[in-house]
């Protein structure tokens, strides 16, 4: 395949299996200036697949960090109503919404980070409809990722500015499956290899997951209600999206209340344009009393205290070392793709649809069975080729789900 020929497949796999877009549906693009070239073919995609209006919100690095550096705390501590109800009418609408990555990881470096929790708090609270609807599955959603100039040379700081975008292009379509043969075939069978997994995890119905590595000893009880989902998910209307592209992963909640022990990061995370690595977390029934960060001390204790459900955990995310991310031994600097090389972990809120019948509970329901509430969601990559895994049944028996970070079934 020639370059153009995977661009085209990536913006074809993007429309058609990732948001899945519908006869007349809208659809809204997130993504900054450096992404307009493949923005611009997803539009074209979206279009051709019968989408009914595509717009296309663009930010620009240069300019959001001149908005935290130069605004006034006035602005900093308030959210525009009209950019929280662009995205509530594409929920109103039935709509679809995909997130085109090409973000600098070091974007807000330096950034007092007082000022980046201010926002994302006003954020998070102006934005409580559009995360409800997503985090439920109520319309669909993707996350797809392109290089930009900054990114690539974070991965690649030995090669040119060229070299170094082709570099990550070539590594993104590895990761997606893009290369030889039908890319949506291949993603057919990768998504019904996952849902396997799941499906297992289902039947046991474990009460608790304990983790050993070097760095973690984590014991995580599970909700009654839980149950495991794999990659693909499904909107009320019956239509199934893949919200991450790639995937690797099974995944659930854990119970509030019910993890205990210490668990130590192994790749670092990218909150906010910032980075934050070489931490330990120390959970007593299930809140975070200790935090520890060799980088980002300050960014990491402002994310726990964006309310009070970001001092607990809300996903559990089971991933084998031996993955395709992880097999190119690539550190992305990007959530998107490092959590798919590591099983993780995600601070702050649950997502309802990990409960039996959660889509349709209240706040009051999801917190009464065991979840947590809250306004962010931040995933941590926790796993290595050391990490063994037990699944622990309500009557005590111990059985192997990982060892050495892979598969044990």
């Amino acid at each position: 395949m020639t370059f153009q020929d995977k661009l085209e497949a990536y913006a074809a796999l993007a429309v058609e299996v990732g948001v899945n877009i519908q006869k007349g549906q809208y659809l809204l693009v997130n993504t900054n200036t450096e992404a307009l070239p493949f923005a611009r073919l997803v539009v074209k995609k979206a279009y051709e697949a019968g989408a009914g209006r595509v717009h296309v919100q663009l930010t620009d690095d240069v300019m959001t960090r001149a908005f935290y550096e130069h605004a006034s705390d006035a602005e900093i501590e308030r959210y525009p109503e009209w950019s929280a109800a662009q995205r509530n009418e594409i929920v109103e609408r039935g709509g679809a919404l995909l997130w085109i990555d090409a973000d600098n990881p070091d974007l807000l470096s330096g950034i007092d980070v007082n000022r980046i929790s201010a926002q994302q708090k006003v954020a998070g609270q102006a934005l409580t409809k559009y995360r409800a609807a997503a985090m439920k599955d109520d319309i669909a959603w993707s996350i797809v990722a392109v290089p930009s100039k900054d990114w690539a040379a974070k991965i690649y700081p030995d090669l040119s500015a060229e070299a170094g975008v082709t570099a990550l292009w070539e590594a993104i379509f590895s990761t997606v499956r893009i290369g030889e043969g039908d890319a949506v075939q291949k993603w057919r069978d990768h998504l019904l290899n996952l849902e396997q997994r799941a499906n297992i995890l289902n039947e046991k119905k474990y009460h608790k997951l304990h983790y050993k590595a070097p760095g973690t000893d984590l014991t995580i009880e599970l909700p009654p209600l839980h149950q495991w989902l794999a990659a693909s998910s499904t909107t009320p209307q019956q239509v199934s999206f893949v919200a991450n592209m790639p995937t690797e992963e099974v995944y659930t909640l854990p119970l509030k209340t019910g993890v205990n022990g210490y668990v130590s990061n192994t790749k670092p995370l990218v909150y906010q344009g910032n980075i934050i690595d070489k931490f330990t977390l120390t959970f007593e029934d299930g809140k975070i009393v200790k935090a520890q960060a060799g980088v980002g001390q300050d960014l990491l204790q402002q994310l726990m205290q964006v309310d009070e459900g970001s001092r607990y955990l809300g996903e559990v995310a089971l991933v084998p070392h031996e993955s395709p991310i992880s097999a190119s031994e690539i550190l992305f600097f990007n959530t998107l793709f490092d959590e798919n090389a590591s099983n993780h972990l995600a601070i702050g809120e649950a997502y309802p649809t990990c409960l039996e019948g959660g889509r349709d509970f209240t706040d009051e329901e999801i917190a009464t069975a065991g979840a947590n509430i809250s306004i962010t969601h931040e995933d941590f990559m926790i796993g290595s080729a050391e990490m063994d895994i037990d699944g622990i049944l309500k009557d005590g028996t111990v059985e192997p789900i990982f060892r050495k970070g892979n598969w044990a079934f």
